[in-house]
């Protein structure tokens, strides 16, 4: 029987191969916990804010930080979120851009929200966001902090949207 060696192409392929996948397995679960911060705000899921934070992760608004996982789970219980969802509201993520160093990653996407006004719908926010995500202990990914900002034609917004091209590779 022959062991491969250190040198075996066949194992630094396989060796790529799995980086390949751990890659695109980041990536998917990345996009999935972006997409789920609009769901768990519209279905009013504390809970489900919650899991998508680290304990003691940020959320960055230009008009307040929350701070910790339980303080942005309760922004469903903030009168101003309730007067977005009970005329009816959708919270809508744009697919983002992700960058992945290890356990780290950064993502940069828009944010709109619609608020049903009558018998139509209307945009009442367009935001940038950064997301910078850490993997825990059970190898999920959760959020350490995400900064959003009104893309009012400031130039932070404008930044904020900038920086993340500037560390993808």
């Amino acid at each position: 029987m022959i062991l491969a060696g250190d040198d075996d192409p066949v194992e630094h392929r396989l060796a790529a191969l799995e980086c390949r996948v751990r890659d695109l397995e980041d990536r998917q679960a990345i996009y999935q916990l972006v997409a789920s911060y609009g769901l768990a705000a519209d279905g009013m899921s504390r809970e489900g804010l919650e899991r998508l934070w680290a304990p003691d992760g940020r959320y960055d608004t230009e008009h307040h930080i929350f701070e910790g996982a339980q303080a942005v789970g309760a922004i469903v219980e903030d009168p101003m979120h309730l007067g977005f969802v009970e005329p009816g509201c959708a919270h809508v993520m744009s697919l983002p851009h992700v960058t992945v160093t290890g356990n780290s990653a950064v993502a940069t996407n828009y944010s709109r929200v619609y608020l049903r006004s009558g018998e139509e719908w209307r945009v009442v926010r367009v935001a940038a966001n950064r997301w910078e995500l850490t993997r825990d202990e059970a190898g999920l990914w959760r959020v350490d902090r995400r900064i959003n900002r009104l893309l009012d034609g400031t130039a932070e917004s404008r930044a904020l949207l900038a920086q993340g091209l500037c560390i993808a590779q």
